[in-house]
């Protein structure tokens, strides 16, 4: 995103305001080192030659330089400019570590034909600086001298400028969304943005006020600085009636992207180190980039001395290094729906993506049953993410897979993954919920594409009215007001984008009395459930001297299910203590109680897992406590005191992805066998397994069996060798399962079929589904 120019006077307040933010206490105290000093441009394009051919970007869409770029600097001057410069550009190779006569080139802006400086970034190189010097004798040799003589201390400045020019790209972007709107629009921009662009913000500033956004924007003469010494973050509050702001921003450096390093008066440190090159001829001043397009402008914090000691410029190229894609994340797991108007793809973790220009030409990938279809997209800080564009091209679908790909710089660049849905036109359902009236009714309903919900409306003679509602996934939840309606017939109409004619759900409103039919715990448990109707007035219970809170409520039909738990509670088995529920309104009603046995216990005593089927590479984990997916589990357990084993009990086990019932063997009736297919825990199950004893309509605690994890179909192991540096090749599918193989790591999201590794005896595979899990494969030795 490129933020357009402020007009002069708003541009010196809010230039002002974030410059103090950014360089530290001196430009509090003292304005003339505020960067507020036009001073002259350059003209800067970098060419970059990659697998794609050759291309070339103005600066303000490289965030990084490649050593092999062709760089092609020209200077921007008046045409009557009456002073002489020349221009140079230096390479740096780290602070200890001065770099060679060559890597410093210059130009003469006065005479046409030697104005422009077209070089190559050599290898090796780590930074780059311009330096605009005035014509004198020997000037370009005394700057070589300079960054010959103290390299660190440039190499310090290079990083420290892009480290400025960033953060205030993120703060004028922040302040230009909000320059022209209203009290009401900042208040409900400001913290989007804030999110956006990862800028902390003061909500006092959003208070109401005669001009709020002045007071704010704009610095007084009271301004302060602020310092965190724990985290060496800058923060300042601009102090004005009525209202106060305080913006923390921390610098980025301009490899990383993703993370704030900390940031402490740049500039009054860089103006204190340039200084010590100050001599009787030349003076360097830092000069902070603005960039607009393919011309970057440079804004000075000190007035330009053309007498002894002239002043030298410094403005900072960006950083040569490997490319670093910006950590861009979804905002959201769940579906969006592809026919909403203003249908926007939340994003986070990027803030440059919305305040730089090196995100380009970004598209929305689509994959639909007939191939992929690129849909063009726009980042909007005040919205939160990227804006979807024309959706014509699009088939609607009961769901489609979406990814964000452009580039970053000259890098290609793969962002996040979305799930888009249609309208659906399955009926909803309610299942077995009641709606109950005299109060607001929660109802759950599943069926349809809930993400392509827009309006939902409860009526029938007499009444229409809005139903507030959250989209949870797939469901939608809602809130049915029902607080003054009689029990009868009632009629959901549901709205949904793209749609003309709503969905209908006809569903009956009850009268439901309190009702409380008893309560259960058993012996041992902290925690039982109390069966009646209307709970959700039930406030507490007490048993004797324990008392048991209200927790989770639930609803089947007409029936309710609440669950209350006490600290500590101690009872045995055939008690019926007296009981009573003191309700929400201060009334108490008695209550029946009664305390069941003890809830089925097992302890694991030994687990085994057999292949169900041959593998093409034998596979072998490495813990017995990790169970493949595709091996049979055998494990016995032993009978707790207090549990005895009976025919007809069932072992309950689950894992992420669904639970089944096992049929034990009885060694007697203190042990049982049980085993398990993990097929029976639905396809893609992973992760912990637990298990539990259920007897009856009783269950026991879940405890752990181990972790279920998922296995890639290895298909064969091929080697290349023999020697130094021989590979070995891994093929099978499914191998994204695997978070690294032989050291290789596997990226997200593989769709490959083999993995490279470096030739061994074994290979650890490294799996997903748990960080600590391994299983190791033979190489063949190549011969």
């Amino acid at each position: 995103m490129q933020v357009a120019p402020f007009p002069p006077r708003f541009r010196v307040a809010t230039a002002a305001a974030a410059l103090a933010l950014l360089f530290g206490t001196n430009f509090a105290r003292a304005q003339g080192n505020a960067f507020d000093l036009t001073g002259p441009a350059l003209q800067v394009s970098v060419t970059h030659r990659g697998e794609a051919g050759e291309r070339t970007l103005p600066l303000s869409q490289v965030p990084n330089l490649s050593a092999g770029d062709r760089l092609r600097i020209a200077a921007v001057l008046p045409s009557d400019q009456g002073a002489h410069y020349r221009m140079v550009l230096a390479f740096l190779r780290g602070a200890t570590n001065p770099p060679p006569e060559e890597w410093l080139s210059e130009a003469r802006t006065w005479k046409p034909k030697d104005a422009v400086i077209d070089v190559g970034v050599p290898a090796g190189a780590q930074q780059a600086l311009v330096f605009l010097v005035p014509d004198t004798g020997g000037a370009f040799a005394a700057v070589r001298s300079a960054v010959r003589q103290r390299p660190g201390a440039f190499v310090r400045a290079s990083q420290d400028l892009n480290q400025a020019m960033l953060d205030r790209t993120r703060l004028e972007s922040f302040v230009a969304h909000l320059r022209g709107k209203s009290a009401d629009e900042v208040a409900r921009l400001s913290p989007v943005l804030a999110k956006s662009l990862a800028v902390k913000l003061d909500p006092a500033c959003l208070q109401p006020g005669e001009d709020p956004r002045a007071a704010c924007l704009t610095p007084g003469q009271s301004a302060a600085v602020l310092a965190d010494g724990q985290t060496s973050s800058i923060a300042q509050t601009l102090a004005g009636a009525p209202a106060n702001i305080a913006l923390q921003l921390a610098a980025t450096p301009q490899a990383g992207y993703g993370y704030y390093s900390a940031y402490i008066g740049v500039f009054r440190d860089l103006a204190r180190m340039l200084g010590a090159f100050q001599s009787a001829q030349l003076q360097f001043i830092p000069a902070l980039n603005v960039q607009q397009g393919a011309r970057t402008d440079l804004l000075l914090n000190t007035v330009p001395s053309f007498r002894k000691p002239q002043s030298v410029l410094v403005a900072a190229l960006p950083t040569v290094a490997p490319p670093a894609r910006p950590p861009l994340e979804a905002g959201t797991t769940g579906p969006l729906c592809l026919d909403r108007p203003d249908l926007v793809l939340p994003v986070s973790g990027a803030p440059l993506v919305f305040s730089t220009d090196y995100a380009r030409d970004m598209r929305l990938r689509v994959a639909t049953r007939a191939g992929s279809v690129d849909v063009p997209i726009s980042a909007d800080a005040a919205r939160g993410g990227f804006v979807v564009g024309d959706r014509s091209a699009l088939v609607p679908d009961a769901a489609l897979r979406a990814q964000l790909h452009g580039a970053w710089g000259f890098a290609p660049f793969e962002g996040p993954t979305f799930k888009l849905v249609s309208p659906s036109a399955a009926a909803w359902s309610a299942g077995d919920a009641t709606l109950v009236v005299g109060r607001d009714a929660p109802l759950t309903l599943t069926g349809g594409a809930a993400a392509c919900v827009s309006a939902i409306r409860v009526t029938r003679e007499g009444l229409d009215r809005a139903v507030p509602f959250e989209v949870a996934g797939d469901t939608l939840r809602l809130k049915v007001p029902l607080g003054d309606v009689k029990p009868g017939m009632l009629t959901l109409e549901i709205e949904r984008y793209g749609s003309t004619e709503p969905q209908r759900l006809r569903l009956r409103g009850y009268a439901e009395a309190s009702r409380i039919d008893g309560f259960t715990l058993h012996a041992g448990d902290a925690a039982g459930v109390m069966t009646g109707a209307r709970l959700d007035q039930v406030a507490s219970l007490a048993v004797g001297d324990t008392v048991f809170l209200s927790g989770a409520l639930t609803r089947s039909g007409t029936s309710d299910r609440l669950e209350l738990a006490a600290p500590a509670a101690a009872f045995t088995a055939g008690q019926t203590p007296a009981a009573t529920a003191t309700l929400s309104d201060g009334r108490s009603v008695a209550v029946a109680v009664k305390v069941a046995p003890p809830r089925p216990g097992a302890t694991l005593l030994s687990r085994s897992s057999t292949p169900l089927r041959p593998r093409a590479v034998p596979t072998r984990l490495r813990d017995d406590t990790v169970i493949a997916s595709d091996a049979r589990l055998t494990f016995s357990l032993r009978a707790d005191a207090g549990t005895t084993f009976r025919n007809g009990d069932v072992i309950e086990v689950a894992a992420d992805g669904g639970a089944t019932r096992l049929p034990v063997q009885l060694q007697d009736d203190r042990v049982a066998v049980a085993s398990l297919d993990p097929a029976a825990l639905g396809v893609g199950a992973h992760g912990p397994l637990r298990y539990r004893v259920v007897q009856g309509e009783v269950a026991g605690d879940w405890r752990s069996l181990g972790t279920l994890v998922r296995l890639p179909t290895l298909t064969g192991v091929s080697c290349a060798g023999p020697g130094a540096g021989a590979t070995c090749t891994i093929a099978g599918s499914a191998l994204f399962l695997l978070r690294s193989a032989g050291g290789t790591d596997v990226p997200d999201g593989f769709t490959g079929a083999t993995i490279t590794v470096t030739r061994a005896p074994t290979a650890t595979l490294v799996l997903r589904d748990a960080p600590d899990a391994t299983a190791v494969i033979d190489l063949p030795d190549a011969r």
